[in-house]
């Protein structure tokens, strides 16, 4: 019997929500216990370390200050997912060795490797969530717990916030959401743009496939069965571009060709080669083995517009429709929704080379859209960076939050920059928070499609 459309675009996403969730490998099912383990250099002596093994196959560490008696948890969503196979432990390794300035400030530090590689929001806000649960097990209760997202654990942590939004008709575990430099909105508001990379740098250069290769539609992202290596893209890149050269060293044409693809993208030229990185690999893993082949990405009605002739960009470039089914299933998964219940900060680096600064728009959208615009407030800072920003910046982030939190008292950019001044004194002249600022529309910078 074949089912009306509407219900089998139900069933559809349901079935393919089930792969973008689905684990990677055997999970062992009984998480392992705490193991003590030496801190890495970079956190404060005399913390307590631990690592262990959550039992869906996530690995993870977790810090305690000296002083900590059941005060503050921060629990880490980190960034990528750059890494597409089985977890690595090492992975929670270099993160806590990352943000030790939160042990440092005094705070009980828990972060999970995700139970695989590769994309899925609901995944790993699920895994996030489990470590809490293992936390509290075995160390009580945190008085108070902050759940903080960094590039693509920004994306997980906001989903997180509304999935555990309330447990049993309770409040959720979460008091408070940071998000820092976070990749947010959803899977196809944030990666939209590396189709129109991909498409319009094919146009461009011509060898992302190569006339001698199998040739693919360029949102599959990558044949499963190919060879290419990160190396050998990137020396296609370059010859094309020359972008690993310097300048006087770029032929005319190399120079014409970067100029027009950065300039209809709207990225800095040092992020190029990662872009085309994310649109080739992380594409082939999100769109074959999390939605069943399935395109979640479209640039029809696109408009590009940068080069010396856009008629003939336009006219030139592959052009394909998302698939509605692809487009639900990723949204279910990873976009949020607006319906948080505790408050939300943010930090985002005004020239953050690779989550926009205008993905804030849109999530400020999606809030106010549902009502919870008072529950969100964002800061900027004039930096250029994305995986670490200054270091004072941090301690004053969360202590506006926890005020916010405990008090009642609502941080204003304003008010979290002069506290992020007064914690210079430990942390060195690291304030870059600028508080005038706002994000422009995403549309100012993603090229918008029309129908």
């Amino acid at each position: 019997m074949r089912l009306p459309i509407p219900t089998f675009f139900a069933f559809a996403t349901l079935m393919l929500m089930g792969s973008l969730s689905a684990i990677a490998q055997t999970p062992s099912l009984v998480p392992t216990p705490p193991q003590p383990r030496a801190c890495p250099a970079e956190v404060p002596a005399e913390s307590r370390c631990y690592t262990g093994e959550d039992g869906q196959g996530a690995f993870y560490w977790i810090a305690l200050p000296a002083q900590w008696d059941r005060g503050v948890l921060v629990m880490h969503a980190h960034g990528g997912p750059a890494d597409t196979g089985p977890a690595k432990a090492e992975r929670a390794t270099e993160d806590l060795q990352r943000w030790a300035i939160t042990v440092k400030a005094g705070y009980a530090w828990a972060g999970s490797t995700y139970r695989r590689g590769g994309y899925g929001i609901t995944m790993a806000a699920e895994d996030t969530e489990r470590l809490r649960t293992i936390f509290v097990q075995h160390f009580g209760p945190a008085r108070r717990t902050i759940l903080h997202g960094q590039s693509y654990g920004g994306g997980v942590a906001s989903k997180a916030a509304e999935l555990y939004a309330s447990v049993d008709d309770r409040p959720g575990p979460y008091d408070g959401v940071l998000l820092t430099s976070g990749v947010l909105g959803g899977g196809s508001v944030a990666y939209d743009f590396r189709l129109d990379l991909r498409v319009v740098y094919q146009w461009v250069c011509q060898n992302h496939p190569k006339a001698d290769e199998p040739q693919y539609p360029l949102w599959r992202g990558l044949p499963m069965d190919a060879k290419l290596t990160r190396a050998e893209l990137a020396e296609r890149v370059d010859a094309c571009t020359g972008v690993r050269k310097p300048v006087a060293q770029r032929t005319e044409q190399q120079k014409a060709n970067l100029a027009t693809i950065l300039n209809a993208i709207r990225i800095p030229e040092g992020s190029l080669i990662g872009h085309l990185n994310w649109a080739t690999w992380l594409f082939r893993d999100l769109v074959q083995l999390r939605l069943d082949g399935r395109n979640p990405f479209g640039n029809v009605g696109a408009r590009y517009q940068g080069s010396a002739d856009d008629a003939a960009l336009n006219a030139g470039v592959a052009r394909y429709a998302a698939d509605p089914v692809a487009v639900a299933a990723l949204a279910r998964d990873s976009a949020p929704t607006g319906q948080v219940r505790v408050p939300v900060l943010t930090l985002h680096a005004i020239h953050d080379p690779t989550a926009f600064v205008e993905l804030e728009s849109a999530y400020r959208e999606t809030l106010e859209g549902a009502g919870q615009g008072e529950r969100l407030v964002q800061t900027f800072s004039e930096e250029s960076e994305h995986s670490y920003l200054g270091d004072a910046q941090y301690p004053a982030l969360f202590a506006a939050l926890l005020d916010w939190i405990d008090q009642g008292v609502k941080p204003t950019p304003e008010s979290v920059a002069a506290r992020c001044k007064a914690f210079e004194a430990s942390y060195g002249p690291t304030c870059r928070i600028r508080p005038g600022y706002r994000s422009p529309p995403l549309a100012s910078r993603v090229t918008p499609r029309q129908p």
